[in-house]
């Protein structure tokens, strides 16, 4: 059984975020640290007592950005990932004057997104290496 909950845990999220997208897809320290997890909303996944996925949320006006979304490999396959976008989706649906939430997904990953609602919009971006592109999920339409 998996548990996801906010958490101020900064420093296991980064460890996962480290093993992941530093370790595990070859991001540079510099692309993967950033500034901005003081004023995120952390999502914490726990599966037997251990840490095995996190997700950021950042506020922008009327967005919630979802980013800095990962999973460890041994926990894959077992609906985590799709558990801290539907958790996620769901801080954000709490907040008030929320209109949307947005987050750049890996190309690979689009299908995985567009089930859970959101649809891809706009080019394909480099960022830290990996293609990129928008997806956006409207709180009036999904």
């Amino acid at each position: 059984m998996t548990d996801i909950r906010p958490t101020r845990d900064f420093v296991t999220c980064r460890l996962l975020r480290r093993r992941v997208f530093i370790e595990e897809q070859g991001v540079s320290e510099a692309d993967e640290l950033d500034d901005m997890d003081e004023q995120a909303i952390h999502l914490l996944a726990m599966s037997g007592g251990k840490p095995v996925g996190t997700a950021r949320i950042l506020l922008l006006g009327d967005t919630g950005k979802i980013g800095r979304v990962c999973v460890l490999p041994e926990a894959r396959g077992k609906g985590i990932g799709a558990g801290l976008i539907r958790a996620a989706v769901s801080e954000l649906r709490a907040l008030p004057g929320l209109a949307r939430a947005k987050l750049g997904a890996q190309t690979h990953a689009l299908g995985f997104y567009e089930r859970l609602g959101f649809v891809a919009y706009g080019p394909v971006y480099d960022d830290a290496g990996i293609p990129h592109r928008d997806m956006v999920l409207d709180f009036q339409i999904g």
